[in-house]
């Protein structure tokens, strides 16, 4: 399911147009990149959690040369689903 597809779920789930559906998960999204870029988690009660995990510095190598390269340090951002959302998942 891609975000358009999502946003017509929802839209028909709710009653509400698809633009305002878009509306509120382009602002959901961008909320949750805000806090992760302050390091901060968002917890969504019985979904899951987000957040932001540093990825070390390191030496990789080019597959073509074989020529070692340094990898610098990131930040990604982690999803760890929730109880509720495995369970439905799994039963």
């Amino acid at each position: 399911m891609n975000k358009q597809e999502l946003i017509a779920a929802v839209a028909e789930d709710t009653e509400l147009t698809r633009a305002a559906v878009e509306r509120v998960l382009t602002s959901l999204l961008e909320n949750i990149q805000s806090a992760a870029k302050k390091g901060e988690e968002v917890t969504i009660h019985g979904f899951g959690k987000f957040a932001p995990a540093t990825r070390a510095a390191r030496v990789g190598r080019n597959p073509q040369t074989g020529e070692a390269i340094n990898i610098p340090a990131r930040v990604d951002l982690t999803f760890k689903a929730g109880k509720q959302v495995k369970d439905k998942l799994n039963g």
